[in-house]
């Protein structure tokens, strides 16, 4: 995958902005936040250090966020990073990731990305009973604050063009 300003062209195809309008000035003109994004999606999505995620599940799990959002398109285009058929059900929020031994993280996950205020300690406590380790706890919860935002912006950016031409 090319590391080139993919979130800015995330952004701006899926949310259909027109090469010279008011709202492509806009963001043009806050390039500095696009190039920061980018920065945090290689960051989230793309570590050098995955602990227990490979990129694969990272872009399965932002792919289910993506879906569970409903944002399909967005979730197409981090399913289009998974490289591992074996990871590939996991981006389906209507797969429980049991096959491939994630059952659990997808639970934290789906309930993290739609029922954020329902999160206590012991979800957090589940998944360390799990045998899942602090820092991937972590490294999970950076996902999941990444696609909230991915996601707000997106929905943002769509409201600055609606009713435009």
């Amino acid at each position: 995958m090319s590391t080139e300003t993919l979130t800015k062209s995330t952004l701006r195809e899926l949310s259909a902005i027109a090469e010279g309008s008011a709202a492509a000035a806009a963001i043009d003109g806050r390039s500095n936040i696009m190039s920061l994004s980018q920065t945090t999606e290689d960051a989230v999505l793309k570590p050098q250090e995955t602990g227990a995620w490979s990129h694969d599940v990272r872009a399965a799990l932002a792919a289910r966020i993506a879906a569970l959002n409903g944002e399909t398109a967005l979730a197409d285009r981090y399913c289009a990073l998974i490289e591992d058929a074996r990871v590939a059900d996991v981006a389906d929020p209507l797969r429980s990731g049991k096959a491939q031994g994630l059952e659990k993280i997808c639970d934290f996950m789906d309930k993290v990305a739609v029922q954020t205020r329902d999160i206590d300690a012991q979800d957090i406590n589940a998944l360390q009973d799990a045998g899942i380790s602090d820092a991937d706890i972590v490294r999970l919860c950076e996902i999941n604050a990444f696609m909230a935002y991915q996601v707000r912006v997106l929905a943002g950016i769509r409201l600055m063009t609606e009713g435009r031409t």
